[in-house]
């Protein structure tokens, strides 16, 4: 029997330990960081470091084989602190580590995992393009199999740790062919050291500015035959099965905002006086705290209750749905909140809840948006 969590760490000590680290290494330049919409290098080998990158995969990859509940703490815990370096964790582990895990072959998984674990490197998931984002059958990047190796043409763009030199490539949805009139999508892994592998920094982000979002270009790219990841043709089923995953991290970096967007108010409610009392005696104040620290416990109970089912080997589709819907919302709905009861002084830059209330924003949308979340949801209702 392998070992787990509870042999190791227990989640309160996982818990504390990141927290830990979040707050003497990430918070003191997080502000600076997102001013400047620079990425960090040194904080991403960082979490490496520590145990981050790997998290739920065995040992033998590198990986730490904890549950996937240790995973979403320590994804809720930097999300506290720092929307970022969150959605460069949560990338990395959820759609980089992830599929190579799930259905890569024992080959790839012993020649791309281990350096993927320590911190060294990042690997990318290139799902999104200009018309295939919701609609990923929108896909527009092709490969070509021609005597042993494919050939890649296309573009990705909005892709997590694409264009930094941390990383060393990405998973590709890519249209291999037709069957029966549909398009026929594949997963490939492409190293980014290939020629004709273009990469571009967006920039000019109102969220998660110090988490590198690149344009991806694919013009005439080679790689061996031997890079399909997965069944040929199973690549859309591989895609959502990783997108359920990933939305739990979504889910997770919800959870953390919020909380910290709540802690940050209520302490400002503590020390604010107007009308000769500190303005959390108000009960118009208190009332907003009191209904954001009970959405925050309805959101924990949701997700892990959802990482619990996806540990049972239980189908938690819909469950993962919900929970990126609910604490999405949430996480809007605190960080308002939030900037409500610090007011005026709440819309400055110095300000910690203002980066909370842009960063929330991209919640509702990366990995399912709210709209089609609820359209999943709706499947499972059978109506």
């Amino acid at each position: 029997m392998s070992k787990t969590i509870y042999e190791k760490e227990s989640h309160q000590q996982l818990r504390n330990r990141v927290r830990d680290f979040a707050e003497k290494e990430i918070s003191p330049v997080a502000r600076e960081l997102d001013d400047k919409e620079e990425f960090s290098p040194e904080l991403t080998r960082r979490m490496g470091e520590i145990g981050l990158f790997g998290i739920s995969i065995p040992e033998r990859y590198g990986g730490a084989n904890m549950d996937t509940l240790s995973y979403i703490i320590s994804v809720e815990e930097i999300a506290r602190v720092d929307g970022a370096h969150a959605a460069t964790l949560a990338a990395h582990n959820s759609l980089g580590i992830y599929p190579i895990y799930a259905f890569g072959s024992e080959k790839q998984k012993e020649r791309f995992l281990p350096s993927l674990t320590d911190g060294g490197k990042l690997w990318a998931f290139g799902l999104t393009e200009k018309n295939a984002g919701s609609d990923a059958r929108g896909t527009e990047t092709t490969a070509i199999l021609e005597n042993g190796t494919w050939l890649i043409n296309g573009s990705k763009q909005y892709i997590t740790s694409g264009s930094v030199e941390m990383c060393a490539g990405i998973t590709l949805q890519v249209i291999t062919g037709e069957k029966d009139g549909k398009k026929e999508f594949s997963s490939i892994l492409v190293e980014r050291e290939r020629e004709g592998y273009y990469a571009e920094k967006m920039t000019g982000k109102m969220m998660w500015r110090a988490a590198d979002t690149a344009r991806l270009k694919f013009e005439d790219v080679r790689v061996p035959e031997e890079n399909l990841l997965g069944q040929l043709g199973k690549g859309a089923q591989n895609m959502f099965e990783t997108l359920d995953g990933g939305r739990l991290s979504i889910a997770a970096m919800g959870l953390g905002l919020a909380q910290g967007a709540f802690e940050y108010a209520l302490d400002y409610a503590k020390q604010r006086v107007q009308f000769g009392k500190t303005i959390g005696k108000n009960q118009a104040v208190s009332f907003k705290l009191a209904d954001m620290d009970m959405k925050i416990e309805l959101a924990r109970n949701l997700l892990y209750k959802a990482c619990w089912m996806k540990d049972q080997g239980m189908n938690y589709s819909k469950e993962s749905a919900m929970a990126k819907l609910y604490c999405s919302e949430i996480a809007k709905e605190v960080a308002d909140e939030a900037m409500q009861i610090y007011a005026g002084a709440g819309l400055f830059k110095d300000s910690p809840v203002e980066r909370y209330y842009r960063d929330q924003r991209l919640l509702q949308i990366g990995e399912g948006t709210s709209e089609i979340l609820r359209m999943i949801i709706t499947r499972h209702l059978r109506i």
